[in-house]
């Protein structure tokens, strides 16, 4: 079975840890700084009607990513 999650697998409610960043260059920057690094909890809050963006709540604060941002964001 293959168990690798990206943070765009992430249904409304659930949680994960962010296990690696696959993004390169300034959105990779962009992503750590507002606190997704390896070990970070993210939880799922919300998705837009057409399904891109969606809110996830990241040490403490609700953050919109679109969907090619977090599809390379591993979880487990």
């Amino acid at each position: 079975m293959n168990d690798i999650m990206t943070l765009k697998d992430l249904k409304i409610g659930q949680t994960a840890k962010v296990k690696q960043l696959l993004s390169i260059g300034s959105i990779r920057r962009r992503l750590q700084d507002i606190g997704l690094i390896e070990g970070t909890e993210v939880e799922c809050l919300q998705k837009s009607p057409a399904g891109d963006p969606v809110a996830y709540l990241i040490r403490g604060a609700v953050i919109a990513l679109r969907s090619e941002d977090s599809v390379n964001i591993l979880i487990s």
